[in-house]
């Protein structure tokens, strides 16, 4: 599937006069082809090597060249080749060494023109090689491919079965959605799957394919997906997050390429519903919860924190929209200067990926102490608001405890309910919570039904110690 974008920056990267260009891909046939595209435009012979069949020219009717299946005898066919040409060495990283790597510096630097293309996943490149490298990276199927491969997906499913399949024009809308930042070939197996399932698409296809695309982008990284996120009338109180929430949601959701909300700060007292109000953003918007574990990205070797702070971002990125979730951010990101700057770079890369990145993707940090996080993380602009939690009234405790009784299908008298609530002044929303879990382990202990009763007395115990003697 050639796009114009990747001709034409490989054409650049020529004209850059790139002798080593790597491309870190799966999609062979893919490269291939764009590739002897590319080598038609600038009158190139093509070549690829593999260790199973040597060099072979694919730019004709040849035959491979078994004699060169050894790196050192390929390199040195292609040394010993005058006319420039485009090799592409498929796997070749298992292969470095000091001679190959110094081969591949003498093919760099020498006139040949040729230009080598290591083709593989997640390339690293010997330092010595590093500077003479330049990077590609194939385009991503936009909505229009995308459309297209789920149409020809369709068809196919018709031909084989002798019907079509089942859906709305909403559903294969989202589909699409669901597919971007996806490769070419992965998007189509994907709709395959999803399509040639049943022969329809709704709402539960959409949540297993978006499933199936995180597990592809981020297999063991340091983000969670999760669909199954609660919905603001289970969290109490937070009127004003609430309402500020639902004023933003259309310009989040809306397919456009202006100001998107970009992200907010909770922070206030333990235990009084950020964590909960965070995955409540992404229920009331109807995307998924990337919930970030910050704690798994750092690595003792340098640099490989950073690099998996860019990988977890750009997951988030490709899976927009969505809500990037990141709790007791300022644990992972109070700047030290016992960690020889990694906390540093850390926080520039996040910054600099929340200036720039355009994505749908909304942050929520939740903190506990502001005053460890850094100054240049809380300003405007780089959050769109900052929201304190304070511990919670009573009419907000009331509806927490109704909220946590009905969760248990108990219902009390809104007389009952206010008492309790009166009772409880300076609880937070957790411990109401456990006092309501406490109570009914007593009433079940004495086989009766949970009153108010049982729930006032945990209230009344709250501070209590008891001492083992």
């Amino acid at each position: 599937m050639l796009t114009n974008i990747d001709i034409a920056a490989l054409t650049a990267l020529l004209n850059a006069r790139a002798r080593i260009i790597t491309v870190d891909s799966l999609e062979e046939a893919r490269i291939v082809e764009t590739f002897l595209a590319l080598g038609f435009r600038t009158e190139q012979p093509v070549f690829t090597w593999t260790v199973t069949k040597g060099l072979h020219r694919r730019d004709g009717d040849y035959s491979p060249q078994m004699h060169t299946r050894s790196p050192m005898d390929a390199l040195g066919q292609i040394r010993a080749t005058e006319k420039p040409g485009l090799y592409l060495l498929l796997d070749f990283e298992p292969y470095f060494d000091d001679v190959i790597n110094r081969h591949l510096r003498d093919l760099a630097q020498g006139d040949t023109g040729h230009v080598l293309v290591l083709v593989g996943a997640n390339i690293e490149l010997p330092k010595a090689l590093q500077p003479l490298a330049s990077e590609f990276r194939l385009a991503l199927p936009n909505d229009k491919v995308l459309h297209q491969i789920v149409r020809e997906e369709a068809w196919r499913y018709r031909d084989k079965y002798g019907r079509a399949v089942q859906t709305r024009r909403e559903y294969v809308d989202k589909l699409v959605q669901n597919l971007r930042g996806l490769t070419a070939a992965d998007a189509r197996r994907l709709a395959h799957g999803v399509l040639f399932d049943d022969g329809r698409l709704d709402a539960n296809d959409l949540a297993q394919v978006a499933q199936a695309k995180f597990k592809l982008l981020d297999p063991q990284g340091a983000l969670d997906l999760t669909f199954e996120t609660r919905c603001f009338n289970t969290v109490g109180g937070l009127r004003n997050l609430k309402r500020w929430l639902e004023v933003r949601r259309g310009a989040f959701l809306g397919d456009h390429d202006g100001d998107r909300p970009k992200g907010m700060l909770l922070v206030g007292v333990q235990g009084c519903g950020k964590s909960l109000a965070a995955k409540s953003v992404a229920g009331a918007w109807g995307v998924p919860l990337l919930s970030f574990d910050i704690g798994k990205l750092y690595n003792k070797y340098h640099g490989e924190t950073e690099r998996n702070l860019r990988k977890a971002l750009e997951t988030a990125t490709k899976m927009a929209p969505c809500v990037l979730w990141i709790d007791e951010i300022e644990k992972g990101l109070s700047v030290s200067e016992t960690d020889s700057g990694t906390s540093q770079r850390v926080l520039g890369t996040l910054l600099t990926w929340m200036n720039e990145d355009k994505a749908a993707v909304f942050l929520v940090a939740t903190a506990n102490a502001i005053e460890r996080l850094p100054p240049e993380l809380i300003r405007k602009g780089r959050v769109d608001e900052l929201f304190f939690v304070d511990l919670p009234k009573e009419d907000v405790r009331k509806s927490i405890l109704e909220i946590h009784l009905t969760k248990r299908k108990v219902r009390l008298s809104d007389q009952g309910l206010s008492h309790l609530a009166r009772a409880s002044e300076g609880f937070s929303g957790s411990e109401l919570e456990q006092a309501v879990i406490s109570a009914l382990y007593v009433a079940k202990s004495e086989a009766k039904s949970l009153d108010g009763q049982h729930i006032l007395d945990e209230i009344e115990d709250y501070n209590r110690v008891d001492c083992i003697s």
